[in-house]
Formats: structure tokens, sequence, C-alpha cells
């Protein structure tokens, strides 16, 4: 209790002193900054603020004790995972360490920050385990009331899939209520968007909880048409691979009055390609490259 009422407070300060921006061009730091801090820790979303994103995206799975906890995939990758005694994940065993069989005490004990991360060499190597959705909400905002002072978006993409139900994590229905209770705790649903490759999910968001923004992230190469047949409605947000995106739909998106934000683009010539076609923001690794071409949030402050 004593927590809900620190949070609380923390928000009503952040909303009181900082301005809320709404930008046509979002850019979203994904996984927080992966290219350049251990992907969905709080350093990455703390490095992703000061890069001026609008928006900070990241993955949500669930522990064995009902716990909203930050993670691409729900067991330890074999790319940056380390157990316990230090040892790295073999690739062949990683599915032997599924989170939804880990409490996040057990969590807490792996180290996915010191190895780094072959596939993007900027990253800075630095110890950190996976962490809580309520801790890197209380971070965040906290970061934003002491230092960046303006808020940004929480895209939340629900990791599921029907072969991993009750095995990697919970159906959707149970899946989608953790998810929703703990975030309605902290944050104000007008700053959440909630996205998944898993429609069902989407489906059940729509359902339950309708006012809350909603984003399809697709990987497949059916036309958007297909793809919102199969949904079943038009979201606030279309998410294909940014190498899918072609003039034909974004203008279709646009007679839609749909949000058409692609992933995942690092390149610097793909970024400003895209925004010249028109897109509505992009999510990257990189977000210091988005800057540097003023794409993100240029803040200027004030000194009395």
């Amino acid at each position: 209790m004593r927590i809900l009422v620190l949070v609380t407070c923390l928000l009503m300060s952040t909303a009181a002193t900082s301005q809320v921006y709404l930008p046509k061009f979002d850019v979203q730091g994904h996984r927080g900054c992966r290219g350049l801090k251990p992907e969905n820790s709080i350093p990455a979303f703390l490095t992703a603020l000061d890069s001026g994103v609008t928006t900070l995206e990241m993955d949500v799975v669930i522990t064995k004790d009902r716990q909203v906890l930050l993670s691409h995939e729900p067991w330890m990758s074999s790319e940056i995972c380390s157990d316990p005694e230090g040892k790295p994940v073999a690739k062949k065993d990683s599915l032997k360490y599924s989170l939804y069989a880990m409490t996040y005490e057990q969590v807490k004990a792996w180290d996915c920050g010191s190895r780094g991360n072959e596939r993007f060499p900027e990253q800075e190597k630095m110890a950190t385990h996976k962490p809580l959705l309520k801790d890197v909400i209380v971070a965040v905002e906290n970061h934003i009331k002491n230092h960046t002072k303006y808020e940004v978006d929480y895209n939340i993409e629900i990791k599921s899939l029907p072969p991993g139900d009750d095995k990697f994590h919970p159906k959707p229905p149970d899946f989608s209520k953790l998810v929703y209770d703990l975030v309605d705790q902290y944050l104000p649903m007008n700053r959440v968007v909630i996205q998944s490759f898993d429609f069902r999910v989407l489906k059940y968001w729509k359902t339950q909880y309708p006012t809350v923004r909603l984003a399809a992230l697709v990987e497949n190469k059916k036309s958007l048409d297909e793809n919102l047949k199969l949904l079943g409605f038009t979201p606030s947000i279309y998410s294909p691979y940014y190498k899918f995106v072609d003039e034909a739909m974004i203008k279709r998106c646009r007679e839609l009055k749909m949000r058409l934000i692609p992933w995942t683009v690092n390149d610097e010539r793909e970024m400003l390609s895209l925004k010249g076609m028109g897109v509505d923001g992009i999510i990257t690794d990189y977000p210091d490259r988005a800057r540097k071409y003023k794409l993100t949030l240029q803040i200027e402050r004030k000194t009395k």
C-alpha cells in the first residue's frame, strides 16, 4: 500500500511539473535501446529517455509467482544470459529455463547483461537481471520527474503464442488481466499501448479494455487488409516489419485513420526514407541515431 501511495504521489508530481508531448512522429526505443544497453533493462530505458524517445517499447512475460517480468523470451536466452554461477546458457538448454517455471527471486540470480550481445557490438556490457515491470515504471517516472521532464508512452508487448499456453505463459485472458491490473496501479491508461503478434491477446483487450490503444504486430507477408480481417477490427497502430512498408500500405493506413509504426529500424538511411514516405514513427534499437537526424524530441530546458 505504501508503494502505491508513493507512486501515486510521484505521478501526480510529474504531471504537475512536466509537459505531455503528443508528437506527430513517434520514436520508440526497442527493448529500451538494445543497441546501447542490455535489452529490457532499467539502464536501457533511462538511456532511451535521455536520447529523446517518445515511447518506451518493452516485452513482458509471467513468472511462476505471477509477477509481470520484462523479457523478450519466456526463457533464459543463450545469447545474453548466464546462470547464478556465471556459466553462459547453452543454446540447446535455453528452453529448459522457462521463466514461467521460476519465481522472481530465482530469476534475479541470473545475469543477462555482462556478456553483452554479439549482434550489437556497441552495447555496453553490465551486470543486470530481468526487472519487474513495476520497478521499471517507478525508475522511468522518477527519471522523468528529475531529469528529462517530459512524459513518454509505454508500448508493452505481451509475449504469447498458442503453443506456449500453460507451458511458457498463461492463456491470453489470464496473462492480460495480470498485465492490466499491474499497469492500472501505476500509470494512466492513456499513456499505454498494448501490442502483440498474438491476435488472441488483442481481441481480448478490445473486448475487455476497449479504451486502451492496441498495436497489431505483423511479421507475415499477408496484405494489411488480410491481417485486419484476421484481427476483426482496426487497431490504433499497425506495426509490420519495416521492409514490408510501401506507399500503398501508408495510404491504406491513412484511409483507416490507423497509425503505421514499423519495426525494427536501425539503419539511418532507412529511418530517413521511412520518415519521408510518411510513416507515423519507428521502433529502433538505436534512438541515438534517430536523434542525430532530429527525429526524436529535442528538449530545450529553460533556466531561471
